[in-house]
């Protein structure tokens, strides 16, 4: 039977129901107008524009792919942070909400810096804290750092995209080994890291433990592991008084505190995400340990 998108829309609206809920509407929405190419507002207006076979093949097949509990992002292969629509693939993290507290509080720092600034987001994934800082801070230059092959790909396609070529650049880096001469020094280093334990691994929700890269995701037993390997790696890469800006998981920001203390970092401040979880911190490098 040939349908319209807009009475394709609503079978899968009601397909949806049961497992997005209050969701249903938006996520098929999103389904639909990304499988087809069709404007959300034609289905919004309810106009009589009829579904090829193709276009509800890809349909069927997007919806499959979400009642398998694929993330959203995944499928549409793009998602939106910072006011930036990113490429997504399975290959990095999916741009979160949480992640909002270091790069807020990251570009906050990076305003007040010096002309230029160097700034070096490591462990970087999409590229979104960099980006984002490249968006606000006009006169930044910013590397992306990552060791994936995959998620390098999709860094410079975002790069490309964001139209940031000029100032942002993003090589292979492995934040576990000490940094390479030829990175220079930076005003700033930001990194949101793996930080889950080897033992929540497998307590993760199925969408993420299912379907994102857990090299993104696990930060050792005590999830501490890049913490104290971006300390000890990279704090040479900082110039002298330069600041480091973290992302870290619920409950960690003592111990996050405590890496930082002891390799000669003075805790500046602590940021809260929109769940009032302490989320993130900057600190600066004085040189004298504690």
């Amino acid at each position: 039977m040939v349908k319209t998108y807009s009475e394709l829309y609503q079978d899968v609206r009601n397909e949806l129901l049961e497992t997005e809920g209050a969701d249903a509407a938006h996520v098929a929405r999103e389904l639909v107008c990304a499988a087809s190419g069709v404007p959300a507002a034609d289905l919004i207006a309810g106009r009589q524009i009829y579904a090829s076979d193709q276009a509800v093949k890809a349909i069927r097949e997007a919806v499959s792919r979400r009642r398998a509990g694929e993330p959203l992002a995944y499928i549409l292969g793009e998602w939106d942070f910072c006011g930036m629509a990113l490429t997504v693939t399975r290959d990095v993290l999916i741009p979160r909400d949480d992640t909002m507290a270091v790069t807020e509080l990251a570009i906050k720092k990076a305003l007040f810096l010096e002309q230029n600034p160097r700034i070096l987001d490591l462990c970087a994934g999409t590229g979104c804290i960099g980006l984002a800082i490249a968006h606000r801070v006009k006169d930044a230059r910013v590397t992306l750092g990552e060791l994936s092959p995959g998620a390098i790909r999709v860094a410079k396609k975002n790069i490309a995209d964001q139209r940031l070529s000029g100032r942002v650049s993003c090589i292979r880096v492995d934040a576990r080994q000490p940094a390479a001469r030829f990175l220079g020094t930076f005003d700033m280093i930001v990194s949101n890291p793996p930080y889950v334990t080897t033992g929540e691994w497998e307590q993760l929700d199925p969408s993420v433990r299912d379907f994102e890269p857990r090299m993104a995701l696990d930060g050792g037993e005590d999830g501490l592991e890049f913490y104290r390997a971006i300390v000890e790696n990279f704090t040479g890469a900082l110039k002298p008084g330069g600041y480091l800006c973290l992302e870290f998981g619920m409950g960690q920001h003592e111990a996050v505190q405590e890496i930082l203390r002891a390799h000669g970092y003075r805790v500046l401040q602590l940021r809260r995400d929109t769940g009032d979880i302490i989320r993130a911190v900057l600190a600066q490098y004085t040189r004298e340990a504690s």
